[in-house]
C-alpha cells in the first residue's frame, strides 16, 4: 500500500510537473489569470491524464514500437475530444474561458511525457495512480498560480473580491504570470528539499 502511496505523492511533490518537471507551461501561463481557471484547466488536464495512462498501459503490450507515439496521440486526442464537447454540452462557460485551450492538452507534453515514462511500461493500476498523482499536482500549480495572480491583479479569490479597488494589471497579463512562476518555483523547491 506504501508504494501505491508513494505513486501519488511523488506526482504531487517531488515529481511535480509544473514547479519540478516544468512541463505544461502553455497552459500553465495562459490558463492561471485566476484560480477557477487554473483548477477547471487542472482538473480537465487530469482527467485525461489518468485515462489515457490507463489506455496506454493497456495496449502498450501489443503496439509495436515504430508506431507508438502516434497510437498514443491518438488515444490521448481521443479523451480530449471527450473533455472538450462535455464542456461545450454541460459547462459552455467554462468552456469559453478554455475553450481554446482545450485542444492543446492532446499536445501537452506532461501527458505524452507520462505515456513514454510511465504508462507503457507500468500496470493499469499503477499508471492510473500516476495519472492521479501527476494530475493533482498539476491542478494544484494552477490553482495556486492563478489564486496569487487573481489576488495581485484584481484583489479578488475564485472570484470573490476582497480588497476594493484595482490589482495590479501586470498580474492578470503575461509579465505576470511569468513572475508569479518563478517566484513560486523557487518557494516550492526550497520547502521541497527540506
Amino acid at each position: 500500500m506504501g508504494n501505491k502511496l508513494s505513486i501519488i505523492t511523488k506526482g504531487i511533490l517531488k515529481e511535480n510537473p509544473t514547479f519540478v518537471l516544468v512541463l505544461g507551461m502553455c497552459p500553465t501561463l495562459a490558463t492561471t489569470t485566476s484560480a477557477i481557471n487554473g483548477l477547471e484547466m487542472g482538473l480537465a488536464t487530469m482527467f485525461v491524464l489518468i485515462l489515457s495512462n490507463i489506455v496506454i498501459s493497456l495496449i502498450a503490450p501489443v503496439v509495436p514500437d515504430k508506431v507508438h507515439i502516434p497510437v498514443y496521440i491518438v488515444v490521448i486526442a481521443t479523451f480530449v475530444t471527450v473533455v472538450q464537447l462535455v464542456m461545450q454540452a454541460y459547462m459552455p462557460e467554462v468552456y469559453k474561458t478554455l475553450g481554446l485551450f482545450i485542444p492543446l492538452i492532446v499536445v501537452n507534453c506532461i501527458i505524452l511525457g507520462r505515456a513514454e515514462a510511465f504508462a507503457n511500461k507500468n500496470g493499469v493500476l499503477d499508471s492510473a495512480l500516476d495519472g492521479i498523482g501527476i494530475g493533482l499536482g498539476f491542478t494544484a500549480s494552477l490553482t495556486v498560480i492563478g489564486i496569487v495572480r487573481e489576488i495581485l491583479g484584481s484583489g479578488a479569490i475564485f472570484g470573490w473580491k476582497f480588497i476594493s479597488g484595482d490589482g495590479i494589471l501586470a498580474f492578470v497579463m503575461a509579465p505576470g504570470a511569468f513572475l508569479v512562476l518563478g517566484y513560486l518555483m523557487v518557494l516550492f523547491n526550497k520547502i521541497a528539499k527540506k
